[in-house]
């Protein structure tokens, strides 16, 4: 009964993400009026890709992992050349592009690279952070910060020779 009911909810969720990703392919990426909002919409992509990759069978996973992978290096190219470190929206994209390097492509080195260069960049560009966005950046940057302490933690506990 218990294994119905997950099966159930389960579809259903794969039902709602596959929806959201038909109205960001169809309609918002198409009309994003900027390159941040186009970022914005890719990582939402690679972040539905994502999500559908944590439940679904094995068979499935692979290819939503590449969908989202796809989607995160789309948006990671643009906004590396077009927003700054400091940019809310990129350091999204990088957070939740690292943690689909940890969780899903079980990649930790990748995603604690990435996370790094991310806090790093951004640390060196925070002082020409613009009002409207320290909040936002900051709480961040603290993420990105937290995820990587965990992941340093975890890379010590499972090989503690180095």
């Amino acid at each position: 009964m218990l294994s119905e009911y997950k099966r159930k909810i389960e579809g259903e969720l794969a039902d709602i993400c596959k929806e959201l990703l038909d109205v960001i392919d169809m309609n918002l990426i198409p009309a994003a009026s900027s390159q941040e909002s186009k970022v914005f919409f890719l990582k939402m992509k690679g972040d539905y890709y994502r999500y559908l990759a944590e439940f679904c069978d094995k068979e499935a996973e692979s290819t939503f992992a590449q969908e989202s992978l796809k989607a995160y290096e789309s948006a990671t190219e643009i906004a590396d050349g077009e927003l700054a470190p400091t940019n809310p929206i990129r350091l999204g994209l990088a957070l939740n592009f690292s943690v689909f390097y940890y969780e899903i492509l079980k990649l930790p080195d990748r995603a604690r690279d990435l996370a790094k260069r991310a806090f790093d960049e951004a640390i060196t560009d925070y002082e020409s952070l613009p009002d409207a966005s320290v909040k936002d950046s900051t709480l961040i940057m603290e993420l990105l910060r937290d995820n990587l302490t965990l992941w340093m933690n975890d890379a010590e506990y499972n090989d503690p020779e180095e």
